[in-house]
């Protein structure tokens, strides 16, 4: 279904024929997509595919050669303050200050936002992330998946109605993963809305509504991960690449290739 045909006021992010070159080359080349409201959409492709130019357009970093980007109905170009106070992002390199302290940090993106937090609110907000006997250490003193974990918390910290997540689990062990995938589903079931990169397709099977597969800027496909996967697997570059039951990996190295990208 495409974004025209969906009710206006359930559509949290609507990208229309969007156009991203650099010089000769077209690194986005007319993507459409939506995200609706509660909804935690996967964006996948290799390395190269455009999906961080598209990112980039969405976050208003990028000026578009053509096409409209809307966030919560705010046109990001027209209104770039606006859409941009309506967005929360989270990096795959978190880059917090070392030297301060998580309730430091929490205290000065508050402010940063205009959100006002007690003592109190701080310590209930990092326990709810399983932080609230840590707010004493300093960020470089955290292991990966607390960092991860309180870079997501700093990201909704003003309640945005549309969450970026940029390989959000990347270099995470098992364990941390899990965990995170919770916070994010939990935060869908909030009604946040979620569009994520991932080079993981267990994670975009595992905690997407749907997914669209982006190659040499073009989508490939969009839909459901198990629709998805019950569209294609019959096709033989697909069944070539099956070791077993079809899953949305085969899926992926079908429609996009098996040649490793750099």
């Amino acid at each position: 279904m495409s974004s025209t045909d969906q009710p206006r006021r359930d559509v949290i992010l609507d990208v229309r024929d969007l156009t991203v070159s650099y010089r000769a080359t077209k690194a986005v080349d007319r993507v459409s997509l939506h995200i609706n409201r509660g909804e935690i959409f996967g964006l996948l492709g290799p390395n190269g595919a455009g999906k961080t130019s598209t990112l980039s357009a969405i976050e208003g970093l990028l000026k578009p050669g053509s096409g409209t980007v809307l966030v919560d109905g705010v046109d990001v170009q027209r209104h770039p303050a606006q859409a941009k106070s309506k967005m929360g992002v989270q990096l795959q390199a978190t880059s917090f200050q070392g030297q301060l302290s998580i309730r430091q940090i929490v205290q000065l993106y508050a402010g940063l936002y205009g959100i006002e937090l007690s003592d109190g609110q701080i310590t209930e907000g990092l326990s709810t992330i399983g932080l609230g006997h840590e707010s004493p250490k300093l960020f470089k003193q955290l292991s990966g998946g607390q960092q991860q974990r309180l870079s997501l918390f700093i990201a909704v910290i003003h309640d945005p109605v549309l969450l970026l997540l940029d390989e959000p689990t990347s270099g995470l062990d098992p364990q941390s993963r899990r965990q995170l995938w919770s916070r994010i589903e939990h935060l869908r079931d909030e009604g946040s809305s979620i569009l994520l990169t991932t080079h993981s397709m267990e994670e975009a099977q595992a905690v997407c509504d749907r997914v669209a597969i982006i190659d040499h800027g073009t989508v490939l496909a969009n839909g459901a991960p198990g629709d998805l996967i019950d569209q294609h697997r019959d096709d033989p570059l697909v069944r070539q690449a099956a070791r077993g039951a079809v899953t949305l990996e085969d899926v992926f190295i079908g429609l996009t290739g098996s040649e490793i990208r750099d």
